[in-house]
């Protein structure tokens, strides 16, 4: 996949309006996250992973879009949104105050790289994530496929602060307690998914940078599992700008190789970013 240049308000007003869909619920996580789900078209198919345009109208009577990943798996009848507030943005400003029965605009067109079909078959499958860079594993996390796939599906999220991690604990709290994904999973003894959060600012059972974290070994050393193995491991990475880089260069230095939807490789980098203010 191309990478993508960040949305502005500029590249937005030259998007078609898409059909408006219809926010369904709404849930606050701090004064710099929230969450909400929307109605999905009935012609929308997605694979778990991808993103879509969604938005809302801005003042000159022209669609404010950006790229969300859809942190619903593929087989839900609604769509799930992940999303930071930025207090000047000009659509998170306002997006963060929608109700339910409130719409927004939505492109029906996803795209990205944090697919399945982008990596080679391996044996341990990392999802390495910052923020609302959880939102496409939270879709992943939740789709049978990733643990038919592989014999272990570790999840990292790292966040300023112990409350900006409530959103990803929840859902891994609900996968653990899913009846289908818990007999895929074998959640009595966590045989399969593994979570890692960490913070960076505010104390908590683990601190630290996850780049930090694998280049010093504690990463593997708390989960009981090998260093990094072009052979054995996948991964998949989505974060800031500058985290995906990092991770990037620091898988390629363990002999990992990034793949695309044309190319499968060992690891996979989401290349849509958003530049701040939006």
């Amino acid at each position: 996949m191309t990478e993508l240049r960040p949305v502005t308000e500029a590249t937005a007003t030259r998007v078609h309006l898409p059909d408006a869909q219809t926010v369904t619920s709404v849930r606050h996580y701090s004064d710099r996250l929230f969450a909400f789900r929307v109605t999905r078209p009935a012609s929308l198919r997605f694979r778990s992973g991808e993103f879509v345009m969604i938005g809302l109208m801005g003042d000159n009577g022209r669609p404010l879009l950006r790229a969300y990943s859809i942190a619903s798996p593929a087989w839900d009848e609604e769509l799930e949104f992940y999303s930071i507030k930025v207090p000047d943005g000009p659509l998170t400003s306002r997006l963060q105050h929608i109700q339910p029965g409130d719409e927004l605009i939505l492109r029906p067109k996803p795209v990205g790289t944090l697919v399945h079909d982008a990596l080679l078959p391996g044996k341990r499958l990392y999802f390495f994530s910052t923020g609302t860079g959880f939102a496409p594993f939270a879709s992943l996390l939740r789709d049978p496929e990733t643990y038919e796939k592989y014999d272990e599906v570790i999840i990292t999220h790292t966040c300023r602060t112990v409350a900006e991690l409530t959103y990803g604990r929840e859902i891994v709290d609900a996968v653990l307690g899913d009846e289908m994904l818990g007999e895929l999973i074998g959640a009595e003894n966590l045989a399969k998914l593994k979570y890692y959060p960490t913070t960076t600012r505010e104390e908590s059972p683990k601190m630290g940078r996850i780049t930090t974290l694998i280049e010093n070994g504690a990463l593997f050393a708390d989960l009981g599992v090998p260093r990094l193995n072009p052979e054995t491991d996948r991964a998949m990475v989505c974060g800031s700008l500058a985290f995906n880089i990092d991770l990037k260069a620091l898988l390629e230095s363990h002999g990992l190789r990034e793949g695309a939807n044309s190319e499968p490789q060992e690891f996979v980098v989401e290349k849509a970013f958003v530049g701040e203010g939006i």
